[in-house]
C-alpha cells in the first residue's frame, strides 16, 4: 500500500472502475487531460510547476513539495506583483495556474486571466449576475473558484448557471442552467472535473431549496446525472434507494406539506475524489429550516429523526452518481452545523495499521477521521470548545446535551460553536512529512431561541425557525467588551491520529484564510488583521508576514514558472462573518476594509503597494426615535428576519455593507421606501422586499434602525467621555 496518496500518482492511473487514462485523456482535445488531473501530485520538482485543480490535487491536500521558497529564506520574499479587483466584496478564489498563466474568479463570479510572472491582464469575463441575485445568497456574493479541462475553464456562477470558458480568450463556449433561478439557489463553490464530467452543487438552505449535486458534460453542458441529498416527500416508489433509506429518518408528510420548504442539504462547498477507490466525496450542509422541530416534527412537537443526509459526509461514483456510503457527523442537526467544510484525504498510519482515510473539521467543532473505502468511523475530538455534544460514542454517534437541544425543549440556549461553526469554508492543508492537518478554527457562541408560530416565507429573507434577534448586543459597553473577549480566531496544527493539537497561533478575532502547506516547512495564511505571513510548519513560529491593507480570507497558492517559485493569494474582506457579525466587534478589533487585489510574492519581489487612502467614518446623527414601542418592536423581528444577514445584528454595520444606522435614507420615509419596497437600488444588489413585507412593515424597520442608531450615539458619548476621564 502506498504510504503517501500524494506521492502516489502512478498508483492512480489505475484507478478503480475507471479507463486508462489513454482513452480518458483522448476526451480532450490538449490542455488539461485526465491523466494530469490524476498526476497532479507530482507537478512540482520541475521549473514549471502549475496549479491545475482546486485543492491542487484530487486529495485535496493544499500541499506543494515547492522548496525553493523555505524556512531558511522566506525573510526576503516580497511583492512580486499585484492586481487591483473590480469588486468590492468579500474574495474567496483559490487561483489556477496552467502554463504560465493564472486564472481566478472574484466576487459576483468574475473570472480575470494574467500572466503569472508578470501580472499583465491578459482577459478578463463578467457572466453579468444580476444584482438582486445578491438577496438569494447567506454570506455574501463570493465565488471560490475554476476547473479546468482541455483548453476551457469553468465556472458555477452566483445565480446557477455553469459557464465554459475558452481558457486563451475567455469567450463563453456553452452555458446551462443548473437550478430552478425561481427559487434561493446559488452557487459559490468551485467545480470539479472527473473524466470530463463537472461536478457542482448549489446552496440556499437557509432560504429553502432542496440540495443536491449534480454532474455535467464537459462537451455541451448536458445534465448527466443528479444526487439529492434529501427526500420530497412525493418521489415514492420511484425514489433511488438512498432517498428511500433517507425518508426513513424524516417526517415526510411535513417535507410534503405546504409549508414544505425543501429540507435543505445544500451541497455548496467541499469535494474529493480518490481515484484508486472510485469514489467522489462531499459535505452536505444544514437542514432548511434549522429548528428540526419546524422541519421533522415529531408526535409531540418538537424535533425528531436523523434528518439523512443532512450534515454528512457521503461517498458516490462519480460516473453514475450512484451512492455507496455516508457518515453523518450531526444527526438530526438544528444548529446550522454543516458538513460541507474542506475534506482531505490521506493514507496513515493508526494503530499499527496503513488507513486510507478522509478528514474533516466540521462546523461542529469535532475533528473527524474515516476510513474513505468504508465510511467507517475511525475516531474524533474536539478541536475547540463546543457544549452541544458531551462526547463522540465509539460507534461515531454524538451524545447530545439535551440542554443544548432546542428543537426539543423549545427553550432558548447559548451553545458553542454557534451558526458560523469552529471552522467553515476556508479550506485547511496537510503536510504529509509533519503528519499534521492545519485548521483555521475559532471560537463563538451563539443564542438560539426557537420562533414561535414560525411559518416559512418563500419570497425573502432566513427560513430558520429561530428568532434571530435573540442574540443582538445590548447598547451597553460592559457587555459588549465581556462578550468580545470570547471571541477568538486560531491557527491550529492538528495531529489527526493522536487528535491533539500540536501548536496553536492566536489572531485577535475570527475569519481568518485558509492555508497552504509546503515542502519548504512553511504554512501561509492570511488573516482578518490585514496580515499575511508564514509560519514554520513544525513549530507555528512566525518566519514572516506582509502588511496586505485588507482582511485574507482566500488559500493561498504556489507555483513556478522557468525555475522561480511564486506564492499567491487574493485579498478582499469579506464573507458571512464580515456582513453578519455584530458590526462593534469586527471594529473593536481594528477596522478591516476591503481592498480586492491579488498579491503575487517571490524572493526578491520589489512591487510596493499604494499608499491606503484614509476614509473618513460617517457619524452617527440620526432622527430623533419618535415611534411607539410596539412599531420598534415589529421593526426589530422583521429587521433580524430580512436585514440582519447582509447589515449585521442590530443594525450595528461595519465596513463591508452599507451601515443602516447612517444610511441617507434613514431620515426620509419616502427614500427608505423607494429602497427597501420598490427596489430602487436592485442592480446593486438591495432587491424589493414587497413580496414579504407591507409598507407599514418596513417603515417599522426604519423606526428600529432609528432608534438603533440613537442608542449607540449615546453609548459611543459615553465611551468618549470615559476615555476623556483617563
Amino acid at each position: 500500500m502506498k504510504k503517501l496518496f500524494w506521492a502516489a500518482p502512478v498508483l492512480a492511473l489505475g484507478a478503480l472502475g475507471l479507463a486508462s487514462c489513454e482513452e480518458m485523456a483522448g476526451n480532450s482535445e490538449g490542455g488539461i487531460t485526465a491523466e494530469m488531473l490524476l498526476g497532479a501530485g507530482s507537478d512540482g520538482d520541475g521549473d514549471n510547476a502549475d496549479w491545475i485543480t482546486h485543492g491542487r490535487t484530487y486529495d485535496e491536500q493544499r500541499f506543494s513539495p515547492l522548496e525553493k521558497i523555505n524556512a531558511g529564506n522566506v525573510g526576503e520574499l516580497g511583492l512580486a506583483w499585484f492586481a487591483d479587483m473590480d469588486t468590492a466584496r468579500g474574495q474567496e478564489a483559490t487561483p489556477l495556474v496552467i502554463d504560465g498563466k493564472m486564472y481566478l474568479t472574484t466576487a459576483w463570479s468574475k473570472v480575470k486571466a494574467f500572466d503569472a510572472t508578470t501580472g499583465e491582464p491578459l482577459w478578463d469575463y463578467d457572466p453579468q449576475v444580476p444584482g438582486e441575485t445578491g438577496v438569494k445568497v447567506c454570506c455574501d456574493v463570493v465565488n471560490r473558484g475554476l476547473a479546468a479541462w482541455g483548453n476551457d475553464l469553468f465556472l458555477g456562477s452566483l445565480d446557477g448557471r455553469l459557464i465554459s470558458l475558452d481558457r486563451d480568450t475567455g469567450e463563453v463556449n456553452w452555458e446551462v442552467v443548473t437550478v430552478d433561478q425561481d427559487m434561493a439557489y446559488s452557487i459559490t463553490g468551485a467545480p470539479r472535473i472527473i473524466d470530463g464530467k463537472v461536478i457542482i452543487g448549489n446552496g440556499g438552505a437557509e432560504f429553502g431549496v432542496r440540495g443536491y449535486i449534480a454532474a455535467y458534460d464537459v462537451d455541451d453542458g448536458s445534465e448527466l446525472w443528479r444526487f439529492y441529498t434529501v427526500p420530497d416527500g412525493t418521489e415514492g416508489d420511484d425514489a433511488p434507494g438512498h432517498l428511500k433509506a433517507a425518508a426513513e429518518t424524516w417526517n415526510m408528510e411535513a417535507l410534503a406539506g405546504s409549508d414544505a420548504i425543501g429540507g435543505g442539504g445544500t451541497v455548496w462547498d467541499s469535494m474529493a475524489y480518490d481515484p484508486d477507490l472510485n469514489l467522489l466525496y462531499f459535505g452536505v450542509g444544514n437542514g432548511s429550516p434549522w429548528n428540526r422541530a419546524y422541519r421533522s416534527p415529531g408526535e409531540d412537537g418538537t424535533g425528531e429523526g436523523d434528518n439523512l443526509y443532512l450534515s454528512s459526509i457521503v461517498a458516490i461514483r462519480p460516473d453514475t452518481g450512484e451512492y455507496v456510503w455516508h457518515y453523518q457527523t450531526t444527526p438530526g442537526e438544528t444548529w446550522d452545523y454543516t458538513a460541507t467544510q474542506h475534506i482531505i484525504l490521506a493514507d496513515m498510519e493508526i494503530e499499527g495499521e496503513e488507513r486510507q482515510v478522509l478528514m474533516q473539521a466540521p462546523k461542529n467543532g469535532f475533528f473527524y477521521v474515516i476510513d474513505r473505502a468504508t465510511g467507517e468511523f475511525i475516531s474524533a475530538e474536539e478541536y475547540i470548545p463546543q457544549n452541544w455534544a458531551e462526547g463522540i460514542d465509539e460507534n461515531g454517534r454524538p451524545i447530545f446535551n439535551p440542554e443544548t437541544r432546542i428543537d426539543k425543549t423549545g427553550e432558548a440556549a447559548i451553545v458553542m460553536p454557534g451558526p458560523l461553526g469552529g471552522h467553515n469554508w476556508h479550506p485547511m492543508a496537510f503536510h504529509p512529512g509533519e503528519g499534521l492537518v492545519y485548521i483555521p478554527a475559532f471560537e463563538a457562541a451563539t443564542v438560539y431561541a426557537p420562533e414561535a408560530d414560525w411559518k416559512p416565507d418563500r419570497a425573502r429573507g432566513f427560513n430558520v425557525g429561530f428568532d434571530l434577534g435573540a442574540g443582538d448586543l445590548p447598547p451597553d459597553l460592559g457587555i459588549r467588551k465581556g462578550l468580545y473577549g470570547t471571541v477568538k480566531g486560531k491557527l491550529m496544527a492538528w495531529d489527526p491520529v493522536a487528535q491533539e493539537a500540536r501548536w496553536t497561533v492566536e489572531f485577535p478575532g475570527p475569519w481568518n484564510g485558509g492555508l497552504l502547506a509546503t515542502g519548504g516547512g512553511l504554512v501561509f495564511q492570511g488573516n482578518s488583521s490585514s496580515e499575511f505571513a508564514a509560519y514554520n510548519s513544525g513549530t507555528g513560529e512566525k518566519l514572516w508576514s506582509f502588511a496586505a491593507q485588507t482582511g485574507i480570507v482566500a488559500p493561498p497558492i504556489t507555483y513556478t514558472v522557468s525555475g522561480e517559485q511564486y506564492v499567491a493569494v487574493l485579498a478582499g474582506w469579506g464573507g458571512a462573518y464580515a456582513i453578519t457579525a455584530d458590526g462593534h466587534m469586527i471594529n473593536d478589533q481594528g477596522p478591516v476594509r476591503n481592498i480586492s487585489r491579488l498579491l503575487v510574492f517571490k524572493i526578491g519581489g520589489e512591487a510596493v503597494l499604494p499608499d491606503v487612502l484614509t476614509l473618513a467614518e460617517i457619524p452617527l446623527d440620526p432622527p430623533p426615535s419618535r415611534a411607539s414601542a410596539e412599531t420598534i418592536a415589529l421593526g426589530k423581528v422583521n429587521y433580524a428576519r430580512y436585514c440582519a444577514v447582509c447589515h449585521a445584528p442590530a443594525a450595528v454595520g461595519s465596513t463591508t455593507l452599507p451601515d443602516l444606522r447612517r444610511s441617507g435614507t434613514l431620515g426620509n420615509a419616502t427614500s427608505w421606501q423607494a429602497v427597501v419596497h420598490d427596489g430602487l437600488l436592485a442592480d446593486n444588489g438591495m432587491a424589493s422586499f414587497a413580496a414579504s413585507m407591507s409598507k407599514d412593515e418596513i417603515e417599522a424597520i426604519r423606526a428600529y434602525v432609528i432608534q438603533r442608531a440613537n442608542e449607540d450615539k449615546a453609548l459611543e458619548a459615553a465611551s468618549a467621555e470615559q476615555v476623556a476621564r483617563r
